[in-house]
C-alpha cells in the first residue's frame, strides 16, 4: 500500500503539478498586489474610489453591494492578461522557433506499434507487405 502511495508521489507529473501549484499561488499574490495597488491606485486618481468593495446601492433597507464583482472582474482581466503575456504567448513563439507543428498530433502507441510491426515483416519477408 505505502509502496504505491510512494510510487504515485514520485511520478514526474504529480511532482510538475506541485510546483505549477506553489507557482501559480506566489503568480497570484503579484498579480494580486498589482491589481490593488496600482491598476486600483490609478482607478483611484482617475475615478476617485481605487477600492469598489463597498460601492452598491440601498432599496428597502437593503444594501445591494456590486462593487466586490467590480473588484473582482478587474482582478480576473488582469490574470488572464498576465497568463496570455506572460506565459501563453512565449511558449507559442517559442514553438514557432522550435518548428513545432501544433496542428499535427502525435501518432498515437498504437499507430507506432502497427508500424514496428509492418516494417519488421517486411525485413523478415523480403516481399510484400
Amino acid at each position: 500500500m505505502l509502496k504505491g502511495f510512494r510510487d504515485f508521489i514520485m511520478r514526474g507529473n504529480v511532482i510538475d503539478l506541485a510546483v505549477a501549484f506553489v507557482m501559480g499561488a506566489a503568480f497570484g499574490t503579484v498579480v494580486n498586489a498589482f491589481a490593488t495597488d496600482f491598476i486600483g491606485g490609478i482607478i483611484g486618481a482617475i475615478g476617485g474610489t481605487p477600492n469598489f468593495g463597498r460601492a452598491g446601492f440601498t432599496v428597502n433597507d437593503s444594501k445591494i453591494v456590486y462593487g466586490s464583482v467590480i473588484n473582482a472582474l478587474i482582478y480576473f482581466v488582469i490574470v488572464a492578461a498576465a497568463v496570455y503575456f506572460f506565459v501563453v504567448l512565449p511558449m507559442q513563439k517559442l514553438n514557432e522557433r522550435r518548428g513545432a507543428d501544433a496542428d499535427t498530433p502525435a501518432p498515437s502507441d498504437e499507430a507506432v506499434l502497427l508500424t514496428d510491426i509492418r516494417d519488421l515483416l517486411r525485413a523478415q519477408g523480403g516481399g510484400r507487405v
